[in-house]
């Protein structure tokens, strides 16, 4: 396939082979190696802190930093704060009255609110931080986008400052205790952001218009909240593709790949072509940086559907007409009007 400078390189859809090259550390995932730029523009390389877009041993060395904080239990706790976040989206969705846009009232706050908790936001700041965190993720105007992300850039290195200063309970503040220095961690707090608040949000909304769409959705989100969110997930990868480099010659899929060819992985297409209910699907990738918050999607997935469902066991589409946010690296909905 032909990539935005004019290189040749490769794409695969098949899943074994997919998995062998998420796995295999002589693959690169390090942008400025991708060809995604166009003839004459250099991608720069990542920010200390940036560590999604970076490969071994800086990579690693953040990625076990962060582990920790996102074991299977750790998350699992989090579960009552994912209801509670939930209920008080869903009472003010009640309280406006229908019809409302699900994915303004309930698919983009739940996660942007989280992620408030997880880093630490105060109270007082969290309207600012999720204001510009809802822009980021829902906005089309690409100069607002950026104003916003640069808002978010500026406000988490003035947050880094102060859990320095006063720590409080909040994954920042335990990060503010190892040697990562303020650039790090302003910028850890970027990818987390950038990572978990419009890929939630997407799934959010893109997940409710399945339920809605399929009749006994609704039901069956509550009868088995965990087998329906992984195929969910499966149906919608709402990263529909990534792109690795290669940094030596090799073979793939019984094809030479040279030195610095690029391959695009199709995580959408082989997450269809796995067929429904199927074990082993990649919406959160594979290998080495495959999604660290996975499990944190998974709680807020099946507690904020689960509780949609609860509240609104009525719930319908308002229209025929739903926005989709089809852009090239992510998928999702602009709005989604419902009624109960």
């Amino acid at each position: 396939m032909s990539y935005p400078d004019g290189h040749e390189g490769w794409q695969t859809s098949d899943h074994a082979t997919a998995r062998a090259v998420l796995a295999d550390p002589r693959f690169s995932a390090r942008p400025e190696l991708m060809h995604l730029a166009p003839a004459g523009v250099d991608m720069q390389p990542a920010e200390p802190g940036a560590f999604l877009d970076m490969d071994a041993p800086e990579h690693t060395r953040y990625r076990r930093l962060l582990m920790g904080k996102f074991t299977v239990r750790r998350m699992r706790l989090l579960t009552e704060m994912v209801e509670r976040i939930a209920a008080e989206n869903l009472d003010a969705m009640e309280a406006a009255g229908p019809p409302v846009d699900l994915v303004e009232a309930f698919a983009r706050p739940v996660p942007a609110q989280m992620i408030c908790e997880m880093l630490g936001v105060s109270y007082d700041d969290r309207a600012h931080f999720q204001h510009h965190a809802e822009v980021v993720t829902g906005s089309g105007d690409g100069n607002a986008v950026a104003e916003s992300f640069a808002a978010l850039q500026d406000f988490l290195r003035e947050l880094v400052k102060a859990k320095r200063a006063k720590p409080t309970d909040d994954m920042l503040s335990d990060l503010a205790g190892t040697e990562l220095t303020d650039e790090e961690l302003t910028n850890i707090g970027v990818v987390l952001l950038g990572a978990g608040l419009d890929t939630t949000a997407n799934m959010l909304s893109l997940g409710a218009l399945t339920l809605l769409e399929e009749p006994g959705g609704l039901a069956a989100v509550r009868a088995d909240p965990e087998s329906t969110v992984e195929e969910l997930l499966r149906v919608h990868t709402v990263t529909p593709f990534v792109v690795r480099s290669a940094l030596e010659e090799l073979e793939v899929g019984g094809q030479l790949v040279r030195a610095g060819d690029a391959i695009t992985v199709q995580l959408g297409k082989i997450n269809q072509d796995l067929g429904r209910n199927a074990k082993g699907h990649l919406a959160f990738g594979h290998g080495a940086h495959q999604c660290l918050g996975q499990q944190l999607a998974r709680v807020q997935l099946r507690a904020a559907l689960v509780a949609l469902a609860a509240r609104f066991p009525g719930l319908r589409l308002a229209g025929d007409e739903v926005m989709r946010r089809d852009d090239v690296y992510m998928r999702g909905l602009g709005e989604l009007r419902v009624a109960w």
